[in-house]
């Protein structure tokens, strides 16, 4: 495993860990890459001070993840940061969602179960649902799934 820093167009610096340098390079050329605080997809690697080890039997010093200080390294962190391949991932899966579905904002659960009902067409929707309507849904046996909402990767 490699780790490296890495800084957005918008200069957010931050650390990503690569099986080796071509899987970075790879993922870069992709536009797999993109910042965890702002989802900037322009990410380069930014300059960084290599690990040596004091004594040959030494290696380097393990490193802490960036979201878990070290005084708190046996705690889940507060709000952890998702890698960048899986940012990407669920910036691909929203734009195909906003492309291929229609929003119903608030009347999710309504327009859900109405189409189940065969009461209204059948098609991709989306929009918010509150737990209760989650769970009349699931009684009602309307399958629904839960997609994290990171931000837009043009924005």
């Amino acid at each position: 495993m490699i780790c490296y820093r890495l800084r957005c167009a918008a200069g957010h610096e931050f650390e990503g860990w690569y099986r080796d340098s071509a899987t970075f390079a790879q993922l870069q050329a992709g536009g797999f890459l993109s910042c965890p605080e702002c989802g900037h997809a322009g990410v380069q690697q930014a300059l960084m001070a290599p690990a040596i080890a004091k004594k040959r039997s030494e290696g380097p010093a393990p490193r802490q993840c960036p979201e878990v200080p070290a005084e708190n390294a046996g705690e889940k962190p507060v709000s952890p940061v998702l890698p960048d391949q899986m940012v990407a991932a669920f910036q691909k899966i929203r734009q195909a969602v906003e492309t291929g579905c229609e929003n119903v904002g608030d009347r999710f659960a309504e327009e859900a179960l109405r189409m189940h009902h065969k009461e209204a067409p059948e098609r991709g929707i989306y929009g918010q649902a509150s737990e209760e309507d989650r769970s009349m849904l699931a009684e009602e046996g309307v399958d629904v799934l839960s997609i994290p909402w990171v931000r837009r990767a043009d924005g």
